[in-house]
């Protein structure tokens, strides 16, 4: 791993006041807020239908495609969409027409009763899902391709600006979906949650006009080294017909990045790079896939839920993602990764203490500024240390890949979440205590590899 001078701290906060930043802080808004749909408001719309909380965590496994997004990635990598690709860019109407699926969906979603139709509320939602992993590969590689190859310091201070970005969708998001329900509640209506979701389409077409602030760079380079690729591909396998180029678009387009990414950090190192990415977050994925049920089960109503979960834990993300990119800056990617680390599962042990003391808001706000403010630290490290590791040639594939490993170990693994609960006989207090272990068999990946990472810190 390189070793580099360290800055000035108002040389190191310069950084954010590049244009890209903006354009990458929108990129994040419009891929969090899909989580609000699919996370919060889904979970707390079931459970405000009387449905279980093991129930709540099994729809919880729409998530799942998030860990598997990887598999269509190259396709997103090399497919141009008709007309639309020439009049926005490649990565810019992909993402136009997944919204466009997320909107459909939450107008399917007004006309559906959960209790009656449990199956086609997770089936939407499940669309909602693969429309937003779809729609998370090319952002990440719009993302990206906003920041030079070599320009580590602004990759680290981008990957601060998608989390914050992230997060303004998620949180602020979440502002309007709970505030939203609770006013259309009071006001009478019976079918609040439904009209909610069309109120959260107006914020899907926002996205949309946003997103045509967003520079789409014009890379050449990708396609045609993709091409040398296939031909190269293609000449291995002898005669040039139809058939053959065929199978050295699929070789090239599947196997390209993979190849890549073993032969760039070899084999040992990129096994171990994997085991770390799987199992760094899964701690927070427990957590936080129960936390508005176990806010509720505490007794706090959606307007507090609202103010201290979302509202004010998203001033706390804002400012500690910021801090925390810096912090990587200065210190450097693999550093922040252990920090972080320690963080997730010290903040976690707070929620233990939430749970035994019982209803608290003075305890419940320091448990959710503390969380998001290691959530905030480990995100912003988590996505510098995988930008960093990509191959611009395959860029929406290979990263991708490593976020649909980090994604399957928070979303697989977490669906048991509410049937743990249920294990323990709704010891929240002890859930909250072995969330908090679950960071630890990372950091000792981390630790083994840390030496033979090979990242551009410049």
């Amino acid at each position: 791993m390189k070793i580099y001078q360290k800055q000035s701290f108002n040389d190191s906060f310069k950084v954010y006041f590049d244009i890209r930043m903006l354009r990458i802080l929108l990129l994040g808004i419009i891929s969090g807020f899909p989580w609000v749909l699919i996370g919060s408001s889904l979970s707390l719309w079931l459970k405000e239908e009387g449905l279980s909380r093991s129930t709540i965590g099994w729809a919880g496994l729409i998530f799942a495609v998030y860990a598997f997004n990887y598999l269509w990635a190259p396709l997103i990598d090399r497919i141009r969409i008709p007309w639309l690709t020439n009049k926005v860019g490649h990565r810019r109407s992909w993402i136009i027409i997944m919204q466009l699926i997320i909107l459909l969906s939450l107008i399917c979603w007004n006309l559906v009763d959960p209790t009656a139709n449990l199956a086609l509320v997770i089936t939407v939602g499940l669309v909602i899902a693969i429309a937003s992993a779809t729609q998370d590969i090319t952002v990440d590689a719009l993302r990206i391709e906003q920041v030079g190859k070599n320009e580590g310091k602004s990759m680290q201070a981008g990957a601060a600006m998608a989390v914050v970005g992230w997060w303004t969708g998620y949180k602020l998001g979440g502002v309007i979906a709970l505030n939203a329900a609770e006013y259309l509640e009071r006001a009478g209506f019976e079918n609040y949650w439904q009209l909610t979701f069309l109120i959260l389409g107006i914020v899907i077409i926002i996205c949309n006009i946003a997103l045509m602030f967003v520079h789409e760079p014009r890379i050449t380079d990708r396609q045609e080294t993709q091409r040398r690729t296939d031909k190269i591909i293609e000449s291995k396998l002898g005669a040039s017909n139809i058939f053959t180029k065929s199978a050295a678009w699929i070789s090239g387009t599947v196997a390209g990045p993979i190849i890549s990414f073993f032969k760039k950090n070899g084999f040992k190192i990129a096994l171990g790079i994997l085991g770390f990415v799987f199992l760094f977050k899964i701690g927070e994925a427990f957590l936080g896939r129960m936390s508005i049920v176990f806010y509720k089960e505490l007794g706090f109503s959606k307007s507090e839920i609202a103010i201290y979960s979302k509202g004010l834990g998203w001033i706390t993300t804002v400012v500690f993602t910021l801090l925390g990119g810096l912090f990587a800056i200065r210190s450097g990617v693999v550093k922040a990764m252990f920090v972080s680390g320690v963080l997730m599962a010290s903040t976690n042990l707070l929620f233990s203490l939430l749970a035994w003391s019982g209803k608290s808001e003075w305890l419940f706000a320091v448990a959710v500024i503390f969380d998001d403010m290691a959530a905030a630290f480990a995100t912003v490290a988590f996505v510098a240390f995988i930008s960093m590791l990509v191959d611009r040639t395959y860029t929406a594939t290979q990263y991708a890949l490593l976020a649909s490993i980090g994604t399957a170990g928070r979303t697989t693994l977490a669906a048991s979440s509410g049937a743990m609960v249920d294990w323990l006989n709704g010891d929240w207090g002890i859930f909250f205590v072995i969330t908090a272990i679950m960071v630890i068999p990372s950091l000792i990946f981390l630790y083994i590899i840390k030496n033979d990472i090979k990242l551009s810190e410049k």
